[in-house]
């Protein structure tokens, strides 16, 4: 994209010229990315006057933010789902599966049960399984969205990915508190 044809309307795919898909090809995310930066960095406008200047500040903020969105699964699919209009519903809906919600309440009690004990080798073996979780919900999600066009079960994924990034998020604060 050359920095005249820069167009703030265009959603975070068309900046990076990928397709408009939950699965995309990180290596030509990463190597889009850092064509636009090159680009669009303030530095490249330091010598031009202010308004300019502040063009270019917006110019980068946005390619920053369209790459952090689109190289995080679960940010990519919230945004995927916002560009179909779909209200995920994050904050307000947290209905979730009798089983599901039992697996997350048993895997908080164990990190917190391997945090008491210090016992980091609880912790990688809990801390894999929710990984494997995690990239399970991640291929059903590109299937929902990509293939099945079913966003409703798409954002229902989404709510559950967000369990699980808090699960991360639990574990990897009792691997701290070990660590101390």
């Amino acid at each position: 994209m050359q920095l005249s044809s820069f167009d703030f309307q265009h959603n975070h795919f068309q900046l990076f010229g990928l397709a408009q898909s939950y699965r995309i090809d990180i290596a030509r995310l990463e190597q889009q990315y850092r064509a636009l930066q090159a680009q669009v960095h303030p530095d490249k406008s330091a010598h031009l006057p202010d308004a300019e200047q502040r063009l270019a500040m917006q110019r980068a903020t946005l390619v920053n933010e369209a790459y952090q969105t689109l190289r995080n699964p679960l940010q990519r699919a919230r945004y995927l789902l916002s560009l179909h209009e779909v209200d995920i519903q994050e904050e307000n809906n947290t209905v979730m599966p009798a089983d599901f919600l039992m697996k997350q309440m048993e895997w908080r009690e164990a990190a917190f049960e391997a945090q008491q004990a210090h016992d980091a080798a609880a912790l990688d073996e809990l801390e894999a399984r929710a990984l494997r979780e995690t990239r399970e919900f991640e291929t059903r999600l590109a299937i929902e969205i990509d293939t099945e066009k079913n966003y409703a079960a798409a954002a229902e994924l989404v709510r559950k990915l967000r369990f699980m990034e808090k699960l991360a998020e639990e574990i990897h604060a009792a691997y701290d508190a070990i660590d101390t």
